[in-house]
C-alpha cells in the first residue's frame, strides 16, 4: 500500500510558542500537559477560531475510515479480551493492540500488539505504557483525567518529525508539540513526535490535529498513542519510541487496525 505525507508550512517564529500552546492544549485535551486547570480551562473564542481554520487546512483528504465495529465479535480473540468488549471488535480487525491498565485507578499499563494470521493471534510486541493519572472509564470526559475503555479504530497518525513509513496516512506539523512538564515534573519534549490519534470522539480520515468532536466537546478528545515521557498522560496512551515507530510502520488499513484498551477487570468484563 502507498503512503504519503500531508506537510504544513512551519509557523512565524514570532507567534509559533503562543499559537503552538494553544493548539496542542486544546486539540489533544487527553495527552499529558501541565497541569489539570489549565487543562480544564476552556479556549478563548479567537483561539477557536484559528483552530478551526488550522483543521480546514489539515484534512487528510485520501484517508479511508475504517468500518464501524461490528456488532459481531470474531470467532477468537487474544486473550484479556471478554465478551463484552470483544463484541466490539469489527470481524474483519486482524490487527489489535491491547492496552490493558494495572488497575482501575492505575497510570500504568501494558501494550502488546496481536495480528490475526490463519485465524490465529499471534503476539508481535510487547511494552510498558502510561495511561491517564486517575485511571480508566466508561465514561470519558473533558478534563476528568481518565482514560476511554472501550473499541476504537486506529486510521491517522502524524508528527512533529518526518514521516518514518508509516502504513496509516501521516500529518506532519510544527504543531505536534508540548511545552510544558508532566504530572510528576518531568519534560514533555518530543512527546508528539510520533502520534497515531485514537478514533475517539474524532472524525476518522483527518489529521490528528482536527478539533472536531462528533459528540460534542464535553466528552473530550484528542485520545492519541504517543511518545512515553515516564508519567501518566491526561487521557493518552504513551508508549516507548521502538514501540510507536513498529506500530507507525506495521499497522496497515486495509487489517482494519483497532486498540482495545482498558484497564485488566474491564477488558474481561469482570
Amino acid at each position: 500500500m502507498s503512503t504519503f505525507t500531508v506537510r504544513t508550512a512551519s509557523l512565524p517564529v514570532a507567534a509559533a510558542a503562543t499559537t503552538v500552546a494553544v493548539l496542542v492544549s486544546t486539540l489533544c485535551t487527553g495527552c499529558a500537559q501541565p497541569s489539570a486547570s489549565a487543562a480544564s480551562a476552556p479556549a478563548p473564542a479567537q483561539a477557536r477560531t484559528r483552530i478551526a481554520a488550522a483543521a480546514a487546512a489539515t484534512t487528510l483528504p485520501t484517508a479511508t475510515p475504517n468500518p464501524t465495529p461490528s456488532p459481531t465479535a470474531p470467532t477468537s480473540l487474544p486473550p484479556g479480551i471478554g465478551p463484552a468488549l470483544g463484541a466490539k471488535v469489527p470481524t474483519d480487525a486482524d490487527q489489535i493492540l491491547l492496552v490493558t491498565g494495572k488497575g482501575a485507578r492505575s497510570p500504568d499499563s501494558t501494550a502488546v500488539l496481536y495480528q490475526r494470521t490463519g485465524g490465529q493471534w499471534q503476539a508481535d510486541g510487547t511494552w510498558a505504557a502510561h495511561n491517564a493519572l486517575r485511571g480508566w472509564t466508561s465514561d470519558h470526559h473533558e478534563s476528568d483525567l481518565r482514560s476511554p475503555i472501550g473499541v476504537f479504530a486506529l486510521t491517522d497518525a502524524g508528527g512533529r518529525l518526518p514521516d518514518p513509513g508509516s502504513r496509516l496516512p501521516y500529518h506532519r506539523s510544527s504543531q505536534f508539540v508540548d511545552f510544558g512538564t508532566g504530572f510528576e515534573g518531568e519534560s514533555l519534549a518530543g512527546v508528539f513526535d510520533y502520534v497515531i490519534a485514537i478514533d475517539y470522539n474524532r472524525r476518522p480520515g483527518t489529521s490528528p490535529l482536527d478539533p472536531v468532536r462528533p459528540q460534542g466537546q464535553g466528552k473530550g478528545g484528542g485520545i492519541w498513542l504517543h511518545l512515553d515521557h515516564k508519567g501518566p498522560t491526561h487521557g493518552c496512551v504513551s508508549l516507548p519510541k521502538a514501540a510507536m515507530l513498529t506500530l507507525l510502520r506495521t499497522l496497515d488499513p486495509s487489517e482494519h487496525p483497532v486498540v482495545v484498551m482498558g484497564d485488566r477487570a474491564a477488558l474481561a468484563d469482570a
